[in-house]
């Protein structure tokens, strides 16, 4: 049994504690900023190939005291790199900490690079080269206060990364987290889902891809097979066993509004890339125009949320009018917003009955639940324009 940690967005590290479980990993255990387990490597495959939540899944190679750089040094020229890799490959160290006395994390990561290529030279005549973009193999540092812990990256690419975004630029909200809501959320296939500020789609594509039970990972590859000891005949068995579970037929109600049309055109490209044309409802309009697609259901948006402080002013007037909304069109709905501004619920004039802390990358952000129930909590109900 070989040790592996799954990283993921903060605050969902019990989601993906209890997906992992689901997929037959090993004492699993929970800890800030991801997940602890334990398995084969075919544990790790298919992690990487089913998990919704997961960011990396990293496999332990080594660990060790540390008091300098030198000693981490040391302790990665002892690893067996050349049982795990050739040297012909090109490689990448990134190192974090928390918490570490040593005074330059860049030292270290030079230091590891330098102890993986000199410890190569030395096994194989040649050192392997460095590429920071494109990497045939990914190595991670984690440094605590005296320990270092070696990590060989078992996926590559990031799993937020699907196959099926187009090249429009970043998107605010990873795939991956917007997975993991809708677990929180409680959302199921049999339930009608809404997202009236649904920008390029992503919560929509998840959501049908649940639906599905379409491993996530399926039209992408990960940095495992690049691997000496990487096991073919186990990775296609995992992918068969995954392509049967599958479902070809499903009723599922899943709805996207935008105000803008160039994010329904985006929208609609990327769900056709990924296959759900026929699962997913698209259409342009307004929040303020919007209304409920059946008496009830799960809505769960990520609304905008301003960075300059005159979209910030703006937001904040408009945020009365989107509990005002919720209030009046969408009695008997349950509403989950996921916002980074934190004024959001206090401005709404709606109590929330759960707040959940996440992170989309460093912003801190809140997951708001709502039992929406009939009537306005305000008597001036005039719609002010949404920020775009």
């Amino acid at each position: 049994m070989e040790h592996f940690f799954a990283t993921c967005p903060r605050g969902l590290e019990g989601v993906l504690a209890d997906e992992l479980r689901k997929l037959d990993a090993r004492s699993v255990q929970a800890t800030d900023g991801g997940v602890a387990f334990v398995g084969s490597q075919s544990a790790a495959y298919r992690a990487n190939l089913e998990s919704r939540v997961a960011s990396r899944v990293l496999w332990r190679v080594g660990q060790s005291r540390y008091r300098s750089d030198d000693d981490i040094y040391q302790a990665a020229r002892r690893l067996h790199w050349d049982e795990w890799f050739e040297a012909s490959q090109t490689i990448r160290v990134d190192t974090a900490a928390i918490k570490s006395p040593l005074r330059s994390i860049d030292i270290v990561t030079l230091r590891v690079k330098d102890a993986i290529c000199d410890m190569l030279r030395e096994r194989k005549g040649r050192r392997p080269d460095v590429d920071t973009r494109n990497p045939d193999v990914r190595i991670h540092v984690f440094l605590t206060r005296d320990t270092a812990t070696f990590y060989l990256d078992t996926s590559g690419e990031p799993l937020f990364k699907r196959g099926w975004r187009g090249a429009t630029g970043d998107a605010p909200l990873r795939e991956n987290l917007a997975a993991g809501i809708l677990k929180l959320a409680g959302w199921t296939p049999d339930q009608v889902l809404l997202d009236p500020m649904c920008g390029s789609g992503t919560f929509l594509i998840e959501a049908a891809m649940m639906a599905l039970n379409r491993a996530p990972g399926a039209k992408r590859h990960f940095g495992f097979e690049r691997l000496r000891n990487f096991d073919a005949a186990a990775w296609k068995r995992l992918q068969s066993e995954a392509a049967e579970k599958e479902k070809t037929l499903i009723k599922s109600d899943i709805y996207g509004y935008d105000r803008s049309g160039d994010a329904i055109v985006v929208a609609r490209e990327n769900v056709a890339r990924a296959g759900l044309e026929a699962y997913i409802q698209l259409k342009q309009c307004r929040f303020e125009d919007s209304s409920p697609p059946v008496a009830s259901g799960i809505l769960i948006t990520n609304p905008p949320y301003g960075v300059r402080m005159e979209e910030a002013e703006e937001l904040a007037a408009w945020y009365p009018t989107l509990g005002d909304i919720l209030k009046q069109r969408y009695a008997g709905w349950t509403a989950h917003i996921f916002t980074g501004d934190l004024r959001i619920a206090k401005l709404m004039r709606l109590k929330p009955s759960r707040k959940v802390p996440l992170y989309n990358g460093a912003i801190e952000c809140r997951l708001f639940k709502y039992e929406i129930v009939a009537g306005s909590m305000r008597k001036d109900a005039t719609p002010k324009p949404q920020s775009g």
